[in-house]
């Protein structure tokens, strides 16, 4: 198989993978999982393997993705992970997609340099700085230039856009009979397009269906491009287009500083000769005498993805295409494995085109060196190019392909060329249309807000498109998809707060911070009325895939196939998460003066567990059991007749009184001890521990606290083993006493504690004088060591502790675990 045809097969089941995959996420987003959760122990076992599964998938591939970068890799441990570490993941993905798209620039033989390609050959040409455009060309601090147009954009209007045409050339239809309106899909008022006659019946010239030799472009060298500002060189320009058979056309766009966009350069080129117009004129709506060219249904317009370009002269010049030839859908129909004008280029011409000026800002006058040649490369060549495409297709046509590819190419470039210009209209209730927030919910798959959030996300995005269009500029100029949803999720609670989320670029935000954040009160105070993120995308998604598949496809099948329906008792849980196997229910409860009806009446599993255990009151436990302390339990090695009885429960009823359950703690030495264990105890010092276990006496006050449970969780073989561990620390505890006073007589042998020991057995001791004792306020140490700094009451309230920072990702409304 070639490899091209490969690398296209494996690039259409990635894509079609992904859709399905977007598709379904969105439907089980919308879905209340946590019921399911909640209702299904199964349902929520397997949703917690599958998100754990994910979130090692998107670690290893950010891993992956950053290595040979800068970047640092965030570690997702759980859902809240991907909420802070959201921007370095942004980061992540976009440095994968720029290798992603370097790779298939070496697939195809794409190599980039800024030189012109020339016959003659000469000295390697300089390898460019740097790839990435420099940030004051891609978003130059210029002066907005719509300000100064004679007609400057409406974004305000609610009424259908009006097509700019004063003046009608070629007409088969007059103008005022073109300018009509119609009801679209919608139900929305709509003007049509004024050359849709015109376009429809539309025949091309012979000279398409024709194979000739393809005329070899101008040398760059021996050619200039003519750079038109006036409306003087506009005209001139006409004249020499109207000579013309072919033209190449093709736009650049600037949409960042302004709401609509702004079309900020044309080029056009002939087989002889470059324009580059400047768009951003103030006359620039004078342009639509260029349709004595561009609606001339006998001279080929050769444009290359003219999907959006047809919308940005019609928009802006009032221009209106009439004849076009699209090279990219030519490309379509021959099946080349690429379909952009670099691959085009480099085919055809062997010219490599360095993409980066594609982001440029191309408001910027006058234009750079760079910039000026990359925009005029983009027209020179292709009239070229579309002799060797056409020439392609013919000779496929002849070969009796079951659809004629080059009748194929030329009715898409037909319904490209029918695109019509329509105001965005803003729907704050359904958040559709290309600048709502519905979709824009949907790619950041916010389907965890909850109604607050959603609320005031919602009342964010209409205010930031109210002053996008008010100001003419862009909503993400206004305020960042980011910031929004930062401020949809921790809803800040007055303006010093919002301020503070806001990015310093946005200066428009940060001016009305005090109005956007009575916007967020109220919307937060309405949010209870209001609809949740599951209604708005459940009443937007199509009902192909409801509830019904989701669940067949992601929680685990009802045990009986054969059952048409699901009943509810199949999704109730038998037995508890936390209480085991132990039945939920309490009907095993008796109360003796209960009115409430045997039908409502439940009991919790500790009731039955309580009723289930061995209930020891006092003097039971004074009689019948010899304790032996062990790790984790009580064990009772005797057990007298009337524990049996109450073990049976045959005959005394179980008082509801306080019980002690014992496992695991120490046992305190009764006051009773005989005088063995007391002379034992006597050699111990002061904080140490008495590991010798202790047996109550039958004939002491010393007992256990009242109503214990006892639990029968031993043997012989255990007991003994215990006995054989105590006798060993008994052994243990006698030698470190014995230690202990060989170590004291020595001391005392030495003379080094005679005075202390004379003192304390001199029963005659006079009493001490405290009146001739020294003062112990400034007393050194005994041993000489020196005083550490002295604790100053008032020091604190100068260079106390800092407050803790705020922790990033903090959000309201949730709980975090803290790791060791």
């Amino acid at each position: 198989m070639d490899s091209s045809q490969d690398f296209k097969s494996i690039q259409e089941k990635i894509q079609s993978a992904l859709v399905a995959t977007t598709r379904l996420t969105n439907q089980i987003a919308a879905e209340d999982l946590n019921f399911h959760r909640s209702s299904n122990p199964d349902a929520e076992e397997q949703l917690d393997d599958t998100s754990a599964r994910l979130l090692s998938l998107a670690t290893s591939l950010l891993t992956s993705s950053t290595k040979g970068t800068e970047l640092k890799t965030p570690k997702l441990e759980d859902g809240d992970d991907i909420d802070v570490h959201w921007t370095r993941i942004v980061d992540v993905v976009d440095t994968l997609l720029e290798k992603a798209d370097t790779h298939l620039d070496e697939y195809t033989g794409l190599i980039k340099r800024r030189v012109a390609p020339t016959d003659q050959t000469g000295p390697p040409a300089k390898k460019p700085r740097s790839t990435m455009l420099e940030s004051s060309m891609r978003r130059a601090n210029i002066i907005k230039p719509q300000n100064a147009f004679e007609v400057k954009p409406n974004n305000l209007s609610p009424s259908p856009w009006k097509p700019l045409l004063t003046i009608k050339p070629h007409a088969l239809v007059p103008l005022e009979e073109s300018l009509v309106t119609f009801q679209d899909d919608n139900n929305k008022t709509q003007y049509k397009h004024p050359y849709e006659a015109e376009i429809t019946s539309l025949e091309y010239p012979n000279t398409v269906f024709q194979d000739t030799e393809p005329i070899k472009y101008q040398p760059v060298e021996t050619t200039t491009a003519t750079y038109v500002d006036t409306f003087e060189g506009v005209l001139e320009m006409l004249q020499e287009l109207k000579e013309a058979k072919e033209i190449a056309i093709d736009t650049e766009h600037h949409d960042f500083r302004t709401y609509a966009g702004l079309m900020s350069l044309m080029q056009i080129s002939t087989r002889e000769k470059d324009w580059i117009v400047d768009t951003l004129q103030p006359w620039r709506h004078k342009l639509e005498v260029l349709n004595e060219v561009f609606a001339d249904p006998n001279i080929i317009k050769v444009l290359h993805g003219s999907f959006m370009d047809i919308i940005w002269l019609q928009r802006d010049c009032g221009l209106y295409i009439v004849g076009l030839f699209d090279t990219f859908e030519a490309a379509v129909a021959l099946e080349y494995p690429s379909r952009s004008l670099a691959y085009l280029l480099k085919r055809f011409i062997d010219f490599d085109a360095d993409k980066k000026y594609q982001l440029a800002d191309w408001r910027i006058r006058p234009l750079p060196e760079e910039m000026f040649y990359y925009a005029r490369s983009d027209t020179h060549y292709l009239l070229y190019i579309y002799d060797m495409m056409r020439n392609e297709l013919l000779k496929l046509s002849s070969e009796g392909v079951e659809k004629d590819p080059i009748r194929q190419v030329l009715d898409k470039s037909k319904e490209t060329s029918l695109r019509r210009y329509e105001t965005c209209v803003y729907d704050s209730e359904t958040g559709q249309g290309a600048f709502g927030w519905y979709n824009l919910l949907i790619r950041n798959s916010s389907g965890r807000l909850s109604k607050e959030q959603f609320a005031v996300f919602r009342a964010v995005h209409k205010w930031r498109d109210e002053m996008a269009r008010r100001e003419d500029e862009s909503a993400l100029f206004v305020m960042s998809n980011q910031v929004l949803f930062d401020i949809s999720r921790r809803i800040p609670p007055d303006p010093k707060a919002l301020h503070s989320l806001v990015d310093p670029t946005s200066y428009i935000a940060k001016r009305d911070a005090f109005k956007l954040s009575g916007i967020i009160n109220k919307a937060k105070a309405e949010a209870a009325n209001g609809p949740s993120v599951t209604d708005v995308i459940r009443s937007q998604t199509t009902p192909t895939m409801a509830i019904g598949h989701v669940a067949n496809v992601v929680f685990p099948k009802p045990k009986s196939s054969e059952a048409a329906t699901l009943e509810t008792q199949d999704l109730v849980s038998q037995t508890s998460k936390l209480w085991g196997k132990l039945s939920i229910s309490s009907r095993w409860e008796e109360r003796p003066n209960s009115t409430i009806s045997s039908t409502v009446q439940f009991e919790l599993p500790w009731a039955h567990f309580m009723k289930s255990g061995k209930f020891l009151n006092e003097t039971e436990l004074r009689l019948s059991h010899r304790v032996i302390e062990d790790d984790k339990s009580v064990i009772p090695l005797a057990e007298n007749p009337q524990s049996s009885q109450l073990k049976s429960g045959a005959s005394e009823p179980l008082i509801d009184t306080e019980f002690t359950l014992k496992a695991g703690l120490k046992r305190k030495v009764p006051e009773s001890e005989s005088e063995s264990e007391s002379e034992s105890n006597s050699g111990s010092e002061v904080g140490e521990v008495n590991e010798t276990p202790v047996k109550p006496d039958p004939r002491s006050g010393a007992s256990l606290d009242a109503d214990e449970i006892s639990l029968d969780i031993g043997s012989d073989e255990k007991k003994a083993k215990r006995r054989e561990k105590n006798a060993r620390r008994k052994a243990t505890a006698k030698e470190r006493r014995a230690k202990k006073l060989a170590k004291r007589a020595n001391a005392k042998n030495s003379g080094e504690a005679t005075e202390t020991s004379e003192k304390g057995s001199n029963e005659d001791q006079e009493p001490f004088d405290y009146s001739k004792a020294k003062s112990v306020l400034n007393a050194k140490r005994a041993n000489g060591t020196p005083q550490g700094a002295k604790f100053n009451p008032y020091g604190m309230t100068i260079d106390g502790p800092k407050a803790a920072r705020r922790m990033h990702g903090e959000k309201t409304g949730k709980s975090a675990t803290f790791r060791k």
